[in-house]
């Protein structure tokens, strides 16, 4: 991973646009103020609605096997199986 790119705060003021810019495109950035570190702008990452039909298929061979007894056990073991009377105090 590269190291980000230092900017102090009168950097992000004065040139608030072209660094904007900059993340939109990619590029993160560590803001100072007085020679400290104070924060990091980063781009945000964006979340695909759509996975490829032959992606999914790629990625459903390699995943394991869920057995439906075991997930109901496990279910069992953890949850709260009885009921409580509300009335009952």
């Amino acid at each position: 991973m590269a190291a980000q790119q230092e900017i102090t705060q009168r950097d992000l003021r004065n040139r608030s646009k072209e660094i904007m810019d900059a993340v939109q495109g990619g590029q993160a950035f560590t803001v100072t103020r007085d020679g400290h570190r104070i924060g990091e702008l980063i781009p945000l990452r964006r979340r695909r609605r759509f996975v490829p039909r032959g992606e999914f298929a790629a990625m459903s061979r390699t995943a394991s096997d869920i057995s439906l007894d075991a997930y109901r056990a496990d279910q069992d073991a953890t949850a709260e199986q009885r009921l409580d009377d509300p009335y009952a105090r």
